[in-house]
C-alpha cells in the first residue's frame, strides 16, 4: 500500500463567500477577485496568576475577536454600469448604521478540506488607490460581530 503525499497548503485556497438572501433563505455567493487573504482570531488572555501556584504564572482565556483582511480587485460590467453585486453589498454596508453594517459571510478552503468558518462582520472599504497604471483594488477588513464559528466545509462533497 502506499502512503498518501501530503502537499503544502497555498495561500489562495481560501474561498469567501457573503450571503446575499437572509439568515432564513441564505443566497451565499463568491466574492470574485480575492488578491490577499488574511484571517485573525485573538484571545483575550488574562493573568491568574496566585501564590498558590509556587511562582508559576496561571492564565484564562476570558474572550475572542476575529477579523478578515483582504484585498480584491473590483469587478464591473461596463456595458450596463454596475458593479459586480457582492462588492457592492460590501461597499454599501460599509457605509450603514446598525444591522445594514453586518456582513453575514463565511469562508473555507476551496478544495473542500476540514477548515471552514462562518460569521457577521462591519466591513472596512478602502480603494488602495495607485498610478496610473495601476488595476482598481479595494483593501476591506471585516471585523467580527459575535463569533467566528468553525462549519463544516460546504465544498468537502465537490
Amino acid at each position: 500500500m502506499a502512503t498518501p503525499t501530503e502537499e503544502t497548503e497555498l495561500a489562495r485556497e481560501w474561498r469567501l463567500e457573503i450571503n446575499m438572501g437572509t439568515a432564513e433563505a441564505p443566497d451565499w455567493q463568491l466574492c470574485p477577485g480575492v488578491r490577499e487573504f488574511q484571517p485573525a482570531s485573538e484571545p483575550n488572555i488574562e493573568d491568574a496568576s496566585d501564590y498558590d501556584g509556587d511562582g508559576w504564572a496561571a492564565n484564562e482565556k476570558t474572550g475572542q475577536s476575529w477579523e478578515l483582511s483582504l484585498k480584491i480587485r473590483r469587478k464591473a460590467n461596463k456595458d450596463v454600469k454596475i458593479y459586480n453585486e457582492v462588492h457592492e453589498a460590501i461597499r454599501l454596508a460599509h457605509f450603514a448604521y446598525g444591522d445594514a453594517n453586518k456582513v453575514h459571510l463565511r469562508y473555507m478552503n476551496r478544495n473542500g478540506l476540514p477548515e471552514a468558518y462562518e460569521g457577521k462582520a462591519i466591513p472596512n472599504w478602502q480603494p488602495a488607490g495607485g498610478e496610473y497604471t495601476a488595476l482598481g483594488e479595494t483593501d476591506i477588513t471585516f471585523t467580527g460581530d459575535g463569533p467566528l464559528t468553525p462549519i463544516d466545509n460546504p465544498l468537502a462533497g465537490s
